[in-house]
């Protein structure tokens, strides 16, 4: 059993590559919930949605978020409201995106947990629904919140508020994870990490897409104690990340934005970290930070690629 560490987009994309090597069911995603919200009353589960529609063929191949042939009609329709809102009030926002079918999935979420269902529960029947065969886990069933604090303003947002409304375009002095101290990671998170036989770190962003992970009690404990499989897969080629902020964040927040900067970061809890082409000159500074370093093309920009870049992974970690 492979047990994958996950953010969204790069998670997702390695996660189908993984389904091109091996058995899809033998993979389990465990997967970061602190960008989880609520918006219109609805708990939305951004990753795993994004991971979910990708290994179900239905992400929109464009955005990398959200459906394929999506409508936009009910958030359009919230326009209407606009003038009309109190001053204050939280009703009809529209700059987090909703698309008409993507809703559907979060009116079954929102029930489901109403009822009284965990979000391992419900994950699980989400996927079943999309015909997902890997299984997919969120990281721990209670809540944790990603809050980053901007640096201009020494005001704290939610993370959805700085990756969306922000759109990442503003600068960050510090994050943290609400909650994080009162979750526990799910029995069914913490099996699959002590019955893999291999975990991989996916390439996400090492602050706020595996960093809400790692602050689970007892996660870096976990990981380190089996560090000789652990293999992770570098978010950052070439100084820049290949989606999102990971680079500037990790520079804002002290950190090197550099496969040297991930392997200090990594290191504590993976054996080898995988690197693309375009920084193996960098080789030898990865290996000096006391992780492996493994050199083979890890943009996933054909499915031969990322194939390829599964096979690497798995070999770095003796599977």
């Amino acid at each position: 059993m492979i047990a994958v560490l996950c953010g969204g987009v790069g998670a997702a994309r390695l996660l189908r590559a993984l389904a091109d090597v091996v058995p899809a069911e033998s993979t389990v995603g465990i997967v970061n919930t602190g960008d989880d919200t609520v918006m219109h009353g609805l708990s939305i589960s951004p990753d795993l949605d994004t991971i979910t529609y990708t290994l179900a063929g239905a992400i929109d191949p464009e955005r990398g978020w959200g459906l394929r042939d999506e409508t936009w009609r009910a958030m359009e329709a919230l326009d209407r409201f606009q003038a009309v809102r109190p001053d204050g009030s939280q009703a009809a926002p529209t700059w987090f995106n909703l698309g008409d079918q993507d809703l559907a999935t979060h009116f079954y979420r929102t029930v489901r947990l109403a009822e009284g269902a965990s979000l391992t529960t419900v994950t699980a029947e989400i996927s079943a629904a999309w015909g997902v065969r890997q299984r997919l886990l969120p990281m721990c069933d209670e809540r944790v919140s990603t809050v980053v604090t901007l640096a201009d303003e020494a005001t704290d947002i939610s993370f959805q508020e700085y990756f969306v409304e922000r759109h990442h375009a503003v600068a960050v002095s510090a994050v943290r994870f609400d909650g994080a101290d009162q979750a526990r990671l799910t029995a069914e998170a913490a099996a699959a990490i002590a019955l893999a036989d291999t975990v991989v770190i996916a390439p996400s962003n090492p602050i706020v897409s595996i960093g809400p992970l790692r602050a689970l009690a007892g996660m870096d404990a976990a990981l380190a104690a089996r560090r000789h499989t652990v293999v992770a897969v570098s978010p950052i080629v070439g100084g820049q990340a290949l989606k999102g902020p990971a680079d500037r964040m990790m520079v804002e927040l002290g950190h090197e934005a550099s496969v040297v900067g991930v392997a200090r970061l990594y290191a504590p809890i993976a054996r080898a970290l995988v690197i693309d082409p375009l920084d193996g000159h960098l080789a030898g500074a990865v290996a000096a930070e006391g992780i492996e370093p493994v050199v083979v093309e890890s943009v996933m920009s054909t499915p031969e690629i990322a194939a390829a870049l599964a096979r690497a992974t798995l070999a770095a970690a003796g599977a």
